[in-house]
């Protein structure tokens, strides 16, 4: 795994007292431990998006201790939000949706810095940040944010967590295209597993056919827990492998997916 990229303010900081009784339960896992939790503290994180799925991964990822978290999201939080958008309430409806995350973290944990970019995730929104985090997860709710977070994250060779849900199911899935397997072969990319984006208008929004709240928050925590994996270099993250669930059936299933040998150029 990459570095993660820190600033001389952060990357060298010891935890402190207060950080070893708060994270005390990550620390008792041999898995984790301290090397871990320091790891945790160093890192920076993007985070598109702070809806439904960014709402319960900005907090979990705040609550584990991770140091940096970025948001990038230009929409601002409405009374329809408060159903799945949990890191938001009543009292902010009107604020920037950066705003009102940042607030809530800094109540969650004052100890992580966070880094709010009231706008739209674009290529050139990319271009210009991207380099200063480490890690990207896109919890977008369309496919030119996902498409253009996928081929900026394969440029800079960052690793990308990204996930979907509509009405009663999601996905999740890592993407590491710049690094090989165990089979010596190059990880596949986000485009590998979706070519093209949908025709317009092919895949409705859930404003228009809706989405239960609980499922953004399955499918949020799952991301987070991803990116806690990669950060710490624990477990198998879900690189080549595409995670679904069906919440009806209450059934989790795995695709495997690999690098096609005519991969097109991303756009």
């Amino acid at each position: 795994m990459a570095d993660f990229p820190g600033d001389s303010s952060m990357g060298s900081e010891a935890l402190t007292p207060d950080e070893i009784e708060r994270y005390r339960r990550h620390i008792l896992l041999p898995e984790i431990g301290g090397s871990g939790q320091q790891k945790l503290k160093n890192a920076r994180v993007l985070v598109i998006g702070a809806g439904g799925l960014g709402a319960p991964i900005l907090q979990y990822l705040a609550a584990a201790g991770v140091g940096t978290l970025g948001i990038v999201d230009d929409d601002g939080v409405s009374l329809s939000n408060l159903q799945r958008q949990v890191i938001h309430d009543t009292g902010t409806i009107g604020e920037a949706k950066t705003q009102s995350a940042r607030e809530a973290i800094a109540r969650l944990n004052p100890h992580v810095r966070v880094m709010d970019f009231e706008e739209r995730f674009s290529a050139e929104w990319a271009e210009r940040n991207l380099r200063r985090f480490g890690l990207v997860i896109d919890g977008s709710d369309n496919f030119d944010t996902r498409y253009a977070a996928a081929d900026a994250a394969e440029t800079a060779k960052i690793p990308l967590v990204t996930g979907a849900v509509g009405r009663f199911d999601g996905s999740v899935t890592v993407v590491k295209p710049y690094e090989t397997g165990v089979d010596g072969m190059l990880n596949p990319g986000y485009r590998d597993l979706f070519p093209e984006k949908p025709p317009e208008g092919l895949i409705p929004a859930c404003a228009e056919t809706g989405v239960i709240g609980a499922l953004t928050g399955v499918i949020g925590t799952l991301m987070a827990m991803e990116a806690i994996k990669i950060i710490t270099e624990t477990g198998e993250p879900l690189i080549g492998r595409l995670m679904l669930y069906d919440a009806l059936a209450a059934r989790f299933d795995i695709i495997r997916y690999r690098r096609k040998a005519d991969k097109p150029k991303a756009e």
